[in-house]
């Protein structure tokens, strides 16, 4: 597997210094956020889709530096049912018109999340009771999330992008591995998985477990660790809604890699990966609020590359016939 990481991870940084920066980390690949929940920092989207020039020196840049892009990312929410869902939409289209032109594959996405009918803002149903809760989750599925899908399914294949790559989060319709079958039954392959293990750790799933369901549905992934605070769950539980900048009363933290798993975990993760077939780029996300973005991201380089084997196996079966 290869090590990448995603832009944002280092968003203080001008895109010529970020570059630099990756390739001294001795990264393959690096992850474009475009826009929605991203102030886009290292591209500017309007301006690669109306210039072939701009793309051509875009590509030119990345590529001088010794880097591949494994994706863009537009996640956001286009299903909101305010003027921010519009919004989103027109982000993530632009997107996907873009990796066209860039002759890149996937696009990083979150499924989104509307309301219910009439609804304002978007609303996560976690629940099967009240008896209304099943109603909402029906109307945001069939009459909302599935058709929108069908279309970007459509409009992605019309631009030459073949995947699709939904990453599982909290307060979006797809969160979970059956939310996610859901999706993909209705709408094909095309849909697939971006799989980040911080978030199913925060809500008490098994990313390991995960790994063996999904299997070749796993389009990408991003590496980026949770650490729970067991004290303050036993309080609360990990439905947490203190702002992240309250780290130490917060029941989990998005953190560096190594701090929240120990690297027999991370080791475990890569391996279970190359089990399923996936032998692409883990795409290091940097959130973690106490630890520098340039510290945090070589840790996370740091330990990824202990975790990976050098090569595929060329073991073989004895034969016993």
């Amino acid at each position: 597997m290869k090590v990448g990481m995603v832009t944002d991870s280092l968003g203080h940084l001008n895109q010529d210094d970020m570059l630099r920066a990756a390739a001294e980390l001795g990264l393959s690949h690096i992850e474009f956020c475009c826009g929605n929940w991203s102030s886009a920092p290292h591209l500017n989207l309007s301006e690669l889709l109306s210039s072939g020039d701009a793309r051509r020196n875009f590509l030119a840049r990345v590529k001088d530096h010794g880097l591949s892009i494994s994706a863009l990312n537009a996640s956001g929410n286009p299903l909101h049912p305010g003027a921010s869902g519009k919004e989103h939409e027109a982000c993530a289209d632009a997107t996907l018109e873009l990796a066209g032109l860039l002759n890149i594959d996937r696009v990083v996405m979150m499924s989104g999340l509307p309301g219910g009918p009439g609804d304002q803002w978007p609303n996560w149903i976690t629940l099967a009771w009240p008896p209304f809760c099943g109603e909402i989750l029906e109307y945001q599925w069939n009459e909302v999330a599935i058709p929108w899908w069908k279309e970007r399914v459509k409009l992605a294949n019309r631009h030459g992008v073949g995947r699709l790559c939904i990453e599982f989060h909290g307060g979006q319709l797809v969160y979970n591995v059956p939310t996610f079958w859901r999706l993909r039954e209705a709408v094909g392959k095309t849909v697939g998985v971006n799989f980040d293990p911080s978030h199913l750790i925060w809500m008490g799933a098994d990313p390991l477990a995960c790994i063996h369901d999904l299997g070749d549905a796993i389009y990408h992934v991003h590496a980026k660790d949770t650490w729970i605070n067991h004290r303050q769950t036993a309080l609360t539980t990990r439905l947490e809604t203190l702002h992240g900048s309250k780290n130490r009363e917060r029941s989990w933290n998005y953190v560096t890699l190594g701090y929240g798993q120990d690297e027999l975990w991370w080791k475990q993760f890569c391996y279970h990966l190359r089990q399923v077939g996936y032998d692409d780029v883990l795409s290091i996300e940097h959130e973690d609020a106490i630890m520098a973005r340039d510290e945090g991201v070589l840790k996370s380089v740091t330990l990824l590359k202990r975790c990976l084997a050098d090569a595929v196996s060329d073991y073989t079966l004895p034969d016993i016939g």
